[in-house]
């Protein structure tokens, strides 16, 4: 029996950057109808990023349908691909693209620094711990949950399906950056999608790029460059998430202190781990709810931090100095600031492309014209230079800009 049943029509999603999220199977479609899946909407894509990029509103539900539609297309587009998995293993990776996010809490990226999980622990769990998700995909099959995960989790038993989901070069990332440039309006993070999707091909049970598709991988390779330091480094995005850290620094000391009860984020502040039931109703709109009533908070530095975030007056920076952070105290020690929650460090390093061989995932591999395979910067004379190149380090330090 066949369980993977189709939908009576194929059902489409208009798109601006792949035009069409197309979906055939009912399970799919099941999914993307769950108040899970939902959620996904009331939760923006690049978290402080639009602070700096005022059209930057897209969001993880528009960013995991693009993932999953990448996914769909490497399953039936690429023949090496559609040739070697079964109708079952097409399913679960096409559900693994289009829940690897699932579990995003607010504010992207920053939400993971409050909890101190990662947010593929709260997808696997949303998937496999009896929710909304976990019933439409038992229901489906039984086990596919935990198959779906897996991908995930890369432990999937074909571990090529989690080199589709992440790995150097993968659906998560092309369709990230290529969404994110369209709406910051970063011309430098487009690259040839169209180019690599051709010359795709397996070899060893590894996603490989013909040689005549390096230039277009150099040309990614590139885009995520420029994209991580203009973009998703950018310290003024930085600066506006180490003000949410602040705020909850705050908030957790104050509870631990027991002078004040915060019930919107009891939870949050209280518990090691939260339920699922819990995690679900936190998300930008409630964070902003929340900000919005703490404003009025009857302690001065949280009521500051509140209105920092809700009005945009946030941290200025600069290099971070031993001689520029002596000063800094000083000068907050003078105005009356407590340097705890009004002046941090903040350090980034990015290289375009660090390879590494964990399960041949984390390399991007050039198949030669000989039948060979070589990663790719030993391949490319412009990936070698990248690798071989200088770190580049952005060591910063935050503070009021009125001390």
């Amino acid at each position: 029996m066949n369980n993977f049943i189709k939908t009576e029509e194929q059902k489409v999603l208009r798109d601006p950057i792949h035009g069409y999220i197309r979906v055939d199977y009912k399970v799919i479609w099941d999914v993307i109808n769950s108040a899970w899946f939902q959620r996904l909407r009331r939760i923006r894509q690049l978290g402080g990023a639009n602070m700096v990029y005022h059209c930057a509103e897209h969001t993880r539900f528009a960013h995991s349908l693009g993932v999953y539609e990448l996914v769909r297309r490497l399953v039936t587009e690429v023949d090496d691909i559609r040739n070697l998995l079964s109708e079952e293993e097409k399913i679960i990776v096409m559900l693994a693209g289009l829940l690897h996010d699932i579990g995003h809490g607010p504010y992207s990226h920053a939400f993971e620094t409050i909890t101190n999980t990662s947010h593929e622990e709260y997808s696997c769990r949303i998937i496999e711990n009896k929710t909304e998700i976990t019933k439409i995909l038992e229901t489906c099959k039984k086990g596919l949950s935990k198959k779906v995960a897996d991908v995930i989790r890369h432990k999937a038993k074909n571990m090529l399906l989690s080199q589709m989901i992440s790995s150097q070069l993968d659906a998560d990332r092309m369709d990230y950056l290529l969404r994110d440039a369209y709406f910051t309006g970063t011309a430098y993070g487009e690259f040839d999608l169209e180019r690599i999707f051709r010359t795709i091909r397996i070899k060893d049970n590894k996603l490989v790029i013909k040689q005549s598709g390096i230039y277009a991988i150099e040309n990614y390779i590139m885009s995520r460059y420029h994209m991580y330091l203009q973009v998703y480094y950018h310290p003024v995005a930085r600066s506006y998430e180490y003000l949410l850290h602040c705020l909850f620094k705050r908030l957790k000391d104050l509870k631990a202190k027991e002078k004040e009860e915060l019930p919107f984020f009891k939870a949050l502040l209280t518990k090691k781990e939260l339920t699922l039931d819990e995690y679900f109703e936190l998300d930008d709109y409630s964070f902003n709810w929340g900000f919005a009533q703490l404003v009025h908070h009857e302690d001065e530095i949280v009521k500051d931090l509140a209105l920092r975030l809700r009005d945009r007056h946030l941290f200025e920076y600069t290099d971070s100095s031993e001689k520029v952070i002596k000063e800094l105290k000083a000068k907050l020690k003078k105005a009356g600031y407590d340097e705890k929650y009004y002046m941090g460090k903040d350090a980034v390093k990015q290289r375009p492309y660090v390879p590494y061989h964990e399960n041949n995932s984390g390399a991007i591999w050039i198949l030669m014209r000989d039948g060979s395979t070589k990663e790719i910067s030993n391949a490319s004379t412009v990936v070698y230079s990248l690798v071989h190149g200088p770190t580049i380090d952005d060591n910063i330090v935050f503070f009021p800009a009125d001390i």
